[in-house]
């Protein structure tokens, strides 16, 4: 049965709200308000068929001269990523976007637990030069015990995490008005780890945001020992789903293993809340020990979690001008991954 797509207006929106409130926060209103505060203009549709009916939140950001793409983060479900659903999705979308949008790109949920690369999906859709989330993650299943939960994880994780308690690591929810305490120590994660950060006031702008949602809360947990601030992470709680959002780590008592304690603490905070999963949100590709993020790799599949590899971004095109910018788009990242860097 052919997908029916549907625009639903922003009047339109309250009645509807039930298909934009789900587990997957970026489909969420939330999230879509969230973006369209920093220049992304928000569509909304709903996706159906005789047995099923979802929510799709369609982002569309300037490029440049009154030029658009058009961004689907983590959508559609992975029940309507098949080649022919997209295709029918994407020529439905385009009569609502304006004329100089010059492409849709979606960003999968599809994909395998197991060690595949992702398939070419062709006819149309085109795999994106580059990467927006990261494909690959590690999800864990926190609708166990407490005690089955952690006799899932490496042993070195449960040795760590007690540690961490024995050695008086404590860890709580913090305020935000602590937020400029966690972003000094982020800067000084960034630089340690070569990452790109946003400026303090979008990390205020995401935690403000999420307290006003419907179905979405936001939790930001400190890992402190005798005082001194050593480790923050921001957790996204949206449905059933928890998502490790954003962390921070100082340079310092590194061997008291603050981070092991507080994600058993977020994880535990979560599960009481509800969530029945925990996304522990990005992780390289592979296990290499060459890579740089490595460390981090061993860190998030330790704790247990199905290792999740998604197919990542695709590219339906609806100018001429869409090669174009993907190859525009293809250098500068290659000048910034590859010399900059």
């Amino acid at each position: 049965m052919a997908v029916t797509v549907t625009h639903i207006s922003k009047k339109e929106l309250g009645e509807n709200q039930a298909f934009f409130t789900g587990s997957i926060f970026m489909q969420t209103i939330f999230w879509a308000e969230l973006k369209e505060e920093y220049g992304f203009k928000p569509y909304f549709f709903t996706l159906s068929d005789q047995e099923y009916k979802e929510g799709l939140v369609v982002l569309e950001r300037p490029i440049a001269k009154g030029f658009s793409i058009a961004y689907i983060p983590h959508g559609p479900s992975v029940r309507l990523s098949t080649t022919p659903d997209l295709l029918v999705i994407s020529k439905e979308l385009k009569k609502y976007l304006p004329k100089k949008c010059i492409l849709i790109r979606y960003d999968l949920l599809s994909g395998t637990t197991g060690k595949e690369f992702p398939k070419k999906l062709g006819r149309g859709l085109n795999k994106s030069t580059v990467g927006i989330q990261v494909p690959d993650t590690t999800i864990l299943d926190i609708s166990r015990t407490e005690d089955n939960i952690l006799k899932a994880m490496h042993k070195k994780t449960r040795y760590n995490i007690k540690l961490a308690s024995k050695k008086g690591v404590i860890v709580r929810e913090a305020d935000i008005s602590e937020l400029d305490n966690w972003y000094n120590m982020y800067e000084v994660t960034a630089k340690r780890d070569s990452i790109a950060i946003h400026s303090k006031a979008y990390y205020l702008s995401v935690y403000n945001r999420a307290k006003l949602g419907t179905n979405i809360d936001m939790k930001l947990l400190f890992a402190e020992h005798e005082g001194e601030l050593l480790a923050g992470i921001f957790v996204l709680i949206s449905g059933d789903s928890a998502t490790y959002l954003y962390g921070a780590s100082s340079n310092i008592k590194r061997n008291l293993m603050p981070a092991y304690l507080l994600q058993w603490e977020a994880i535990r905070l979560v599960k009481g809340l509800g969530a029945t999963s925990y996304d522990f949100f990005g992780i390289p590709p592979v296990n290499d020990k060459n890579h740089s993020m490595y460390g981090l790799y061993q860190f998030k599949i330790r704790f247990g979690g199905d290792i999740i590899h998604r197919d990542g971004c695709y590219d339906f095109f609806l100018s001429p001008l869409a090669p174009i910018f993907t190859l525009i788009e293809r250098s500068r990242n290659f000048y910034y991954k590859r010399i900059k860097h």
